[in-house]
């Protein structure tokens, strides 16, 4: 009868979660330190993430990556789109016929970064400009103040996104699915962080097929810019759990955001992804 009452309630526990991940809203929620709540969806929220991870790769301060989110938010709402005014396209709506790339560069959110931060930098004083104004001189947009109306959450996201705040920002999944193959596990994923991040966090790539990898942060705010852009990321990149000092961020349970957990003995600045194994 006992045996009975048990599995009785373990399948009411199984149901029970299985529910929960089934009606969760699949969102990425930063908060600021003014009490400013960001909140995106998946896709925005890994835009917002690469948009900050090229600046960190570039050093570039906070408040460029502030105007780069700024300036994103208006032009596309964070999403990549394939269309606009004339030939506009991607995160920033550049115009290839004006030299931001061709079409498939501009789609690229990295390329798309990139491109953004070369002509910021250009711009005298740009660090001491208001956001609106420092975004004009980049865009030349026909709207020249929509731009101020995001400089609230911009500061917010970017102060996580740049590593800045710690555990600031987190992301609530229903499932990051199981890789197709070996090829989508550690080796496309550092790939990855060595495309947007640089080659500093990254010496040798792990094997494809493993199902855990460290990178080496220089500092705590690097590291927490890598983690929150795994986490950002987990989806497309199956990452099932990011450890970074005392804390956790797992896929099964990220409605809890990230957890406390018991340091580790692992060297300052190693963050830890773990990724869901892949199909044999």
């Amino acid at each position: 009868m006992a045996v009975g009452l048990g599995m009785v309630l373990a399948l009411i526990g199984y149901l029970a979660v299985r529910y929960v991940h089934s009606t969760l809203v699949e969102q990425c929620t930063a908060h600021g330190t003014e009490g400013t709540t960001v909140t995106l969806d998946l896709d925005q929220a890994a835009n917002a993430a690469t948009i900050a991870a090229v600046a960190t790769a570039r050093g570039l301060p906070q408040r460029a990556v502030t105007v780069a989110l700024a300036t994103a938010m208006q032009e596309s709402k964070l999403r990549d789109i394939d269309y606009g005014d004339r030939d506009s396209l991607g995160l920033f709506q550049q115009r290839p016929s004006q030299g931001w790339g061709t079409p498939a560069q501009v789609l690229d959110p990295v390329h798309a970064s990139a491109k953004f931060y070369d002509a910021l930098v250009k711009v005298p004083d740009y660090l001491s400009l208001p956001v609106t104004v420092a975004a004009q001189k980049v865009q030349h947009s026909g709207y020249p103040e929509a731009y101020a109306q995001h400089e609230q959450d911009a500061t917010a996201l970017a102060a996580a996104l740049a590593g800045h705040e710690g555990a600031a920002l987190s992301c609530q999944v229903r499932s990051v699915g199981t890789p197709g193959s070996a090829r989508t596990g550690g080796t496309a994923v550092t790939a990855e962080v060595r495309r947007e991040f640089g080659t500093d966090l990254v010496t040798d790539p792990p094997p494809a097929a493993t199902t855990e990898i460290t990178y080496q942060a220089t500092d705590t705010t690097t590291g927490w810019a890598l983690a929150l852009w795994l986490v950002c990321h987990a989806t497309k990149l199956h990452i099932a759990s990011v450890d970074f000092e005392d804390r956790e961020w797992n896929s099964s349970s990220s409605d809890k955001s990230w957890t406390s957990r018991t340091a580790s003995s692992a060297p300052t600045g190693e963050v830890i992804a773990r990724l869901a194994p892949a199909k044999a």
